[in-house]
């Protein structure tokens, strides 16, 4: 009765996770491993200054807010629509 709602939800969340890896590899979230194993090492240094916020990082602060709210409405259509039809 709801498998295929859920086998439907499960797809789609994986063409959305696979769609933003591989984003994040294209645009080189993983890039420099080497440095990231000893960032917990060093120490907090305050002497540099956190870059200026760009108009883009607020447009993608903005995208990933949209999404998460996409994926939790998507998450309590798909288990309201199971609970309203799942006495048939």
């Amino acid at each position: 009765m709801y498998f295929p709602y859920f086998i439907t939800y499960i797809v789609v969340g994986l063409a959305i996770t696979l769609a933003v890896f591989f984003w994040a590899l294209k645009n080189g979230q993983f890039r420099d491993q080497q440095r990231a194993r000893y960032l917990p090492l060093q120490g907090d240094s305050d002497t540099t200054s956190p870059p200026p916020s760009s108009p883009f990082s607020r447009i993608e602060i903005y995208g990933l807010f949209l999404l998460a709210v996409a994926g939790l409405g998507a998450s309590a259509a798909v288990l309201i629509f199971a609970v309203i039809h799942g006495g048939r």
